[in-house]
């Protein structure tokens, strides 16, 4: 995309909240992003609404859905982060792309015709899912191509608030959009929204990217397995990035499985219709957006701040379970996607700061990889509990878990050294990134992290720059 919202002016890059948009391939990035993924939370509330009409009302369904769509990201996320090491990340971004667009056009041709049926949506959902096993890892490892070391950690914040503003109006736009149009509309617009990324992802420059050497292709099965080990063995010995991958893969799976038991709660707790549950995620997404900006502003990334975005989001959940109004309800949204997104955007960032560029693609799909598989595991185990004790009583104890995971985080933060803003921060840390990546076999990462959570000497760090 070339508009006014991707190519945004250079002033606004000026002030350091904003440095990432000095780089013209991530304000491109943006401007795609921005419009697609309004797109992707109209599809997500539709086929929720969807599944949940043609159920008869079961949330068991909702979670047979969410699993089959991120099983595959669960199985094959892994080996989805050798790929994002070893092909070319523009390019393999628009392919997967392309084939999502399909997807969503094939799914909003079925309900139109009226031929949808559920084994037609789990089958959809499976295939989503391979092309999100792709995308997630490689895309997320992509931010620092873009802006390079120094403003990653200001990219990621910015793409939280920018995903979560279209988690603002993407659930409003579909809850009115099926109210008046129907639920092949939404699937149709976001057909279409894919078209905008697709535009800005063909629009890069290759000589800006600050593109990492490329692995050697595995030629063997052999090989690709050490890869993966190595990535694995970089999670497993920097606790820092262990912290910050339990405890999403923890607090996701127990607390913020929101496709699985928003829509039971709008309907059968609150007694509100498909207008109503989007704006409960309208809510949720207006709480996620304000922690992102603040997340953005505050400029660098605190670990502490996983574990305090746990411990808000569970209190708020269980306060959630206690109301049967749905204007409170309304109101507590805000917190429960403040808290989520405040863990998340807190924890990837952090990742991204502490991983080479060698492994960065496989440390983040172990990241993604333990993210996804919470989806599939979370939303069985949700969906059937709601289906036994009831909606409010499930919500209430994956409010409970959550909480108790972040006293825990905290607890483990605190053990682990509590490490300083400037060894962890973008500015601090980005001269030490750029010396740990040109290094071929990064004899030290301490500059990026203190004694306590010095990383493995990975076994190949290419330099940043080709």
């Amino acid at each position: 995309m070339t508009g006014p919202t991707a190519l945004a002016p250079r002033r606004i890059a000026a002030t350091k909240a904003m440095s990432a948009f000095r780089h013209r391939n991530f304000r491109l990035f943006f401007g795609g992003q921005a419009i697609s993924l309004v797109g992707t939370w109209m599809q997500q509330v539709a086929q929720a609404w969807l599944v949940l009409t043609i159920s008869g009302g079961d949330p068991l369904w909702l979670g047979v859905v969410a699993a089959a769509q991120f099983l595959p990201v669960m199985v094959l996320g892994l080996f989805a982060g050798v790929l994002a090491d070893v092909l070319p990340k523009r390019q393999t971004l628009l392919a997967v792309q392309v084939v999502m667009m399909i997807l969503a056009a094939v799914l909003a041709i079925l309900v139109a015709s009226g031929l949808v049926q559920i084994w037609m949506i789990v089958l959809l959902a499976v295939l989503l899912g391979c092309a999100n096993a792709v995308d997630m890892p490689v895309r997320q490892s992509f931010a620092i191509e873009m802006v390079g070391p120094r403003d990653v950690g200001n990219a990621v914040s910015i793409n939280s608030a920018m995903f979560n503003g279209a988690r603002v109006v993407g659930p409003a736009i579909a809850g009115l959009t099926i109210g008046a149009f129907g639920i092949a509309t939404a699937f149709a617009i976001n057909a279409a929204s894919f078209l905008a990324v697709i535009i800005g992802l063909a629009a890069m420059r290759d000589e800006d990217l600050h593109r990492p050497r490329l692995l050697p292709r595995p030629r063997s099965f052999g090989q690709v397995i050490e890869n993966l080990v190595e990535g694995l063995r970089f999670v497993r010995h920097t606790p820092i990035v262990l912290m910050a991958v339990t405890v999403i893969g923890l607090v996701a799976t127990v607390g913020m499985n929101f496709t699985v038991i928003i829509p039971p709660l709008a309907a059968n707790v609150l007694h509100s219709d498909a207008a109503g549950y989007g704006f409960l995620m309208t809510a949720s997404g207006l709480g996620a957006l304000g922690a992102a900006v603040a997340l953005v502003i505050g400029g660098r990334p605190r670990p502490v701040r996983i574990a305090g975005g746990a411990i808000v989001l569970g209190v708020a959940s269980v306060l959630l379970a206690l109301t049967t109004a749905f204007p409170l309800a309304l109101a507590l949204m805000i917190p429960v996607g403040a808290g989520g997104i405040t863990m998340a955007a807190t924890a990837n960032a952090t990742i991204q700061l502490a991983v080479p560029d060698g492994l960065r693609g496989r440390v983040m799909s172990v990241y993604t990889t333990v993210f996804a598989a919470s989806i599939p595991i979370g939303g069985l185990a949700v969906g059937a509990l709601a289906s036994i004790v009831g909606v409010s009583a499930t919500v209430a104890i994956g409010g409970l878990l959550s909480l108790a995971v972040g006293l825990g985080a905290y607890a483990w933060w605190r053990r682990i050294g509590s490490p300083s803003p400037s060894t962890i921060g973008v500015a601090a840390s980005a001269q030490a990134v750029e010396m740990a990546t040109e290094s071929a076999t990064a004899q030290s990462a301490a500059p990026i992290t203190n004694a306590a959570l010095r990383p493995p000497k990975p076994n190949e760090v290419l330099s940043t720059r080709r």
